[in-house]
């Protein structure tokens, strides 16, 4: 698990392991850690010019570049900075890596005009630039980019992940993400982090469960799938083959009678079922019976729009005790219903478009998903995953923010898989939040891993099968300097 801190929270922990073990160590390490990052990036006899800013940021590159005699290291500090462009693009001639220690966490916003002349040429540098902390000129807790700011190769956040980081657009800004440890307890970092959450290999890792050696295929896992209609059969198939391909043993999918041929013809491991065209509250009470036999239920992709299918989907949900992912179709027919989730084990999984009409609360405004996000969680107390570049998981509690994916998720019916693979993940044991997160997380993984493999045209299709040898690359990390995403 990343600890995700805001600002103020990680002043806050910083003080107590101040009067721990004091500046001085903490300082020291974290130049250690740059200085390894340095090492492992540029060859030894390179040169090194690390633009120094007024506070701790500035005074850990500084640490940095001692420990690194064997380079030949530059630092110019506030007295030093250069203040017009062409001066700061000379300083950073020929340099193998440039590193920006100007402003941390605790800077305002826009930055200091005096130093706009080093951003802007860190900014447009093409060859390394490393961010001790975060770029400078972005907003750590909220990811805004109000004015000039570093677009790094890659960046060194300290001790504990910044929420910001993982926003767009400073997520952009960021390129290679890495986590450093300086030292900070563990203890002291977890006891502060109230806000936010962020799953990493080793914390999925955990989570995902693993088929007993004496299963059979219900045990691992049977989630009924309620999806499709002769107008979106695609969205069931990929549904189901998500759910199959992240471990399920027994799948079943319950579709519209005039889509059921065509899901017949593309899933030959799954039982399709089809619903009853006569009276909804009928069909939904033989999907009951049919869920007697299931361990979980996802709903909602490719459902008609229809007011039968919506009394269909109401009526089933209310009378059905098992955990449940809800998505696309059937949060249209919840709308003005989200009273019969009360108390019930479920998932949302909402795009921001949904999400605006699901909250009754209109468009999400720029910067506010978050506080958008936990007003609907702590109103409904339905565990909520909001899709998007980052996507958020809330229970009311705190916000996990998933640190994977990449834009080729934007194509259609990448989220009916996802919706497959929390379905598995419920039908396995995890609780709602758990499942959420780690389906998140597995989901935007895969993406990444298809868009190596296949630069452009990534498909939803490409993703289920490639779950599984997305989870048999990742390897536990145990370093002290750890890259969080690429």
């Amino acid at each position: 698990m990343i600890e995700v801190l805001t600002p103020q929270e990680m002043r806050e922990a910083d003080a107590q392991a101040v009067a721990v073990s004091g500046v001085e160590a903490l300082m020291r390490n974290a130049g250690a850690a740059i200085a390894a990052y340095v090492r492992a990036h540029a060859p030894s006899g390179s040169r090194i010019v690390a633009f120094a800013g007024p506070g701790n940021n500035g005074g850990d590159a500084r640490v940095a570049c001692a420990q690194l005699p064997e380079y030949d290291c530059a630092v110019y500090g506030p007295s030093e900075m250069p203040r017009d462009d062409d001066g700061a693009r000379r300083c950073l001639e020929d340099a193998a890596i440039a590193i920006d220690g100007l402003f941390g966490t605790g800077a305002r916003l826009p930055l200091p005009q005096p130093y706009a002349a080093a951003i802007r040429a860190l900014d447009a540098r093409r060859r390394h630039v490393l961010a001790v902390d975060i770029p400078s000129g972005v907003d750590a807790l909220s990811g805004a980019v109000p004015g000039d700011a570093v677009r790094a190769t890659a960046t060194m956040t300290l001790a504990a992940m910044k929420p910001g980081l993982l926003f767009e657009p400073a997520r952009g800004h960021c390129g290679e993400l890495w986590l450093a440890d300086i030292g900070i307890a563990a203890a002291t970092l977890h006891a502060h982090a109230a806000s936010f959450a962020a799953l990493d290999d080793d914390a999925f890792l955990a989570l995902v469960p693993r088929r007993a050696r004496d299963a059979d295929k219900r045990s691992a896992g049977a989630p009924l799938i309620l999806a499709g209609s002769a107008q979106f059969p695609g969205a069931a198939v990929l549904c189901a083959r998500g759910a199959a391909r992240a471990g399920a043993g027994y799948v079943t999918v319950a579709t519209a009678t005039d889509a059921a041929t065509v899901l017949r013809a593309h899933l030959t491991e799954q039982v399709v079922v089809t619903v009853d065209s006569g009276a909804a509250e009928l069909a939904a009470q033989d999907l009951l019976d049919v869920a007697k036999r299931n361990t979980a239920v996802g709903i909602g992709p490719g459902l008609s729009l229809d007011e039968r299918t919506g009394v269909l989907v109401r009526t089933f949900i209310e009378g059905c005790d098992l955990p449940m992912v809800i998505d696309a179709s059937a949060l249209f027919h919840l709308g003005k219903h989200l009273d019969i989730l009360r108390g019930k084990r479920c998932v949302l999984t909402p795009h921001e478009g949904e999400f605006a009409r699901l909250s009754g609360l209109g468009t999400v405004a720029p910067g506010t998903r978050v506080a958008r996000l936990r007003e609907f969680t702590q109103r409904t107390g339905v565990t909520t995953l909001l899709k998007g570049p980052a996507t958020l998981v809330d229970d009311g509690t705190r916000t996990s923010i998933n640190a994977t994916g990449t834009n080729v998720l934007a194509t259609a019916g990448t989220g009916d898989v996802l919706t497959g693979i929390i379905a598995t993940l419920l039908s396995q044991g995890l609780e709602p939040l758990d499942a959420a997160c780690a389906g998140a997380y597995w989901h935007g993984l895969t993406a990444q891993h298809c868009a190596l493999t296949r630069p452009v045209g990534v498909i939803a299709g490409d993703l289920p099968d490639a779950l599984a040898v997305t989870l048999r690359s990742i390897r536990p990390q145990a370093d002290a300097l750890r890259r969080v995403y690429a």
